[in-house]
């Protein structure tokens, strides 16, 4: 449109030329203001870029940082943690020390306390001699010069050699008969004639005392009843010593002797640890019931309640059982290893109360036999009290997969056959439940022996009366290093698959 000319006849020719002229200020007015918008927005892009930019390395640069800080605080605290079992490494070794010195000097004033018994009843014996002597040479006389007096009344002027409280043996003679019920028989020693019988054929070396001139010595199978029925029930040894008719410090002497016979002779043939053959069965019969494969044991640790120890009471406090029982515990260590019969295969007694699963493990012979080598395509079980090993499977801590709940759930139900006979061992023998009058260095053979009669009823099928039925309270900690080797996690983490893949996991889930 050609602008030059007015076209509008209403307008003169000079406001026309105003309006046109205006008209075109403003237009380039207008295009500059779009110029200048235009490179004032790229100009703001690019400073944003920049910060953007500037952001994102900052941000890397603290990433680095932070990965820095967490790899120095975790070698810190793998340096604290190294620091601290050394530490308590050496404390348990003085403490041993001193414990075995402890008993070497009660071993020694024990040695000096008998000799002393035995001159003093030699003595006594010696004067009881010489007395008779006396009164048989006065009894002469006497008849030389009155013939008329009665012989009887010399005999009871004759002293007795050595003073023995009578007591009554009538409960004894009357159990020892064999006219006696079985079953009540077995309700009092927890086992059968039979079993008993072979017992005391076993032993009948290691506890037979000969007879003196001062009193006849006690018969094999009262030694070892009176052993047996402590074990049993538990009973204080003033109603043992009225049971079977005997002094309460002769009965507390049986029991130590026999239980230390028991360790030394039935010990070696009755907790042993599997040959091939065994193992093998062992191992198709514990995947039978789980589906894992190569278990060749169940481990398990409790407590058993002691009297406060006069030394290093410290170590034998027992803070779980403590605070689940409001009341001040003590108490020593019984760790074993179980087959599927619920036979012990390897046991591992007396650490004091206070040291948690893990550290008794690494104690033991078992541990020592599997860094020997000697455990290899072998899985012992435990529970998440210890570490996971190239031979030791446990469960997961954290159950963040189905497959890791379904492992879980296979190692619990090996995890409660272990549980079942320790419940049986203890329900057996009623004196593992409560405090006994045991010295501490004593007790490690009364807790051996028990294991081993355990086997023995075990091996021979003796029943299990539901009344002995004695429930096992779970005072497991998660172990401070729960994994000790990557290979045995990625095993766990393929016997996890394996389960799942093979149909064996059957979870709650399902």
């Amino acid at each position: 449109m050609d602008f030059g000319s007015n076209p509008f006849s209403f307008l003169t020719q000079q406001h026309y030329s105003q309006f046109h002229n205006s008209f075109q200020n403003m237009d380039s007015n207008l295009n500059n203001n779009n110029n200048k918008r235009d490179h004032q927005g790229r100009g703001n892009n690019d400073s944003d870029v920049k910060e953007i930019l500037s952001s994102i390395l900052l941000l890397d640069e603290e990433e680095k940082q932070d990965q820095q800080n967490r790899l120095v605080e975790s070698q810190q605290r793998r340096a604290m943690l190294d620091s601290s079992y050394d530490h308590q490494a050496r404390e348990m070794n003085h403490y041993m020390d001193q414990f075995q010195t402890h008993h070497t000097q009660l071993d020694e004033l024990e040695h000096v306390r008998a000799k002393r018994i035995r001159r003093s009843t030699h003595v006594v014996g010696v004067a009881a001699e010489s007395d008779c002597i006396s009164l048989s040479h006065g009894s002469a006389e006497l008849s030389s010069a009155e013939p008329d007096l009665k012989t009887d009344t010399l005999v009871q002027q004759q002293p007795r050699r050595l003073w023995v409280k009578d007591r009554s043996k009538d409960w004894w003679d009357r159990c020892n008969h064999p006219d006696f019920p079985e079953e009540e028989f077995k309700q009092w020693f927890r086992m059968s004639k039979a079993t008993f019988e072979m017992i005391c054929e076993e032993l009948d070396s290691a506890v037979t005392k000969k007879n003196t001139m001062l009193r006849d010595a006690i018969p094999v199978r009262q030694r070892v009843a009176v052993c047996i029925w402590r074990l049993a029930t538990g009973d204080p040894l003033r109603l043992v010593s009225k049971r079977f008719g005997l002094g309460i410090s002769t009965c507390h002497k049986l029991v130590l002797e026999v239980c230390s016979a028991i360790k030394n002779v039935l010990m070696p043939k009755f907790i042993n640890w599997p040959s091939e053959t065994k193992m093998k069965m062992i191992k198709d019969t514990f995947e039978g019931i789980s589906g894992i494969p190569n278990v060749g044991g169940v481990m398990y640790t409790t407590h058993v309640p002691i009297i406060a120890p006069k030394i290093s009471v410290a170590a034998y406090f027992n803070k779980r059982h403590t605070e689940r029982n409001q009341k001040t515990s003590y108490s020593m260590i019984v760790q074993g290893v179980v087959d599927p019969k619920g036979v012990f295969t390897d046991i591992f007694i007396g650490l004091p109360g206070s040291m948690p699963d893990d550290k008794v493990l690494e104690s033991s012979a078992l541990y020592q036999r599997a860094q020997r080598g000697t455990l290899k395509d072998v899985w012992i079980v435990g529970n998440s009290g210890y570490p996971l090993m190239d031979w030791v499977l446990v469960p997961y801590t954290h159950q963040n997969l189905w497959t890791q709940h379904a492992f879980n759930e296979k190692i619990g139900e090996l995890h409660k056959v272990a549980k079942d006979v320790f419940g049986r061992l203890k329900g057996r023998w009623s004196c593992l439940q409560k405090r006994t009058e045991v010295k501490l260095q004593d007790l490690p053979n009364v807790l051996g022996a028990c294991c081993v009669l355990h086997n023995i009823c075990e091996m021979r099928n003796e029943e299990m009366d539901p009344k002995w039925k004695y429930e096992i309270f779970d005072d497991e900690m998660v172990a401070e290093n729960g994994i000790r080797s990557a290979k045995s996690m990625q095993a766990r983490d393929n016997i996890a698959h394996y389960l799942l893949h093979h149909g064996h996991a059957r979870t709650s889930f399902v």
